[in-house]
């Protein structure tokens, strides 16, 4: 049975840095994304890292405070966040599939975990 487990959300005050994490089970998938819904808007791309890992892309609102990076040995994806502000408050999902390269729009994503969490305050 193919799964993503995320874990790893909670609170942090602004400036402050959390690290959540995604592991798969069932699959190796190819390519893995993040994405964040926060209350009341749609759920939007974060990041996303290649099959390889040495394809990454990130959204413009996260650039030069958030990282993201896998362990094949561990089936295990990484979304480090750092500088957190109160606007990065939302419930962030895992997305996976076994397509080659980064993508950003949810439908180009398979399977997908329940959610985690990440409250910052101000």
């Amino acid at each position: 049975q193919v799964q993503l487990v995320e874990s790893g959300g909670g609170l942090v005050q602004a400036g402050g840095s959390l690290s959540v994490s995604c592991g798969a089970s069932g699959h190796t998938f190819r390519r893995y994304g993040w994405f964040r819904q926060p209350p009341g808007k749609e759920r939007e791309f974060v990041a996303s890292i290649s099959w390889g890992g040495g394809n990454t892309k990130l959204a413009d609102t996260v650039k030069g405070r958030f990282t993201i990076s896998r362990d094949y040995g561990k089936n295990t994806v990484y979304l480090q966040m750092n500088k957190l502000k109160p606007e990065d408050t939302a419930v962030y999902y895992c997305a996976a599939d076994f397509k080659f390269n980064t993508a950003t729009t949810p439908a180009d994503y398979d399977y997908w975990g329940q959610g985690t969490q990440v409250t910052v305050s101000s």
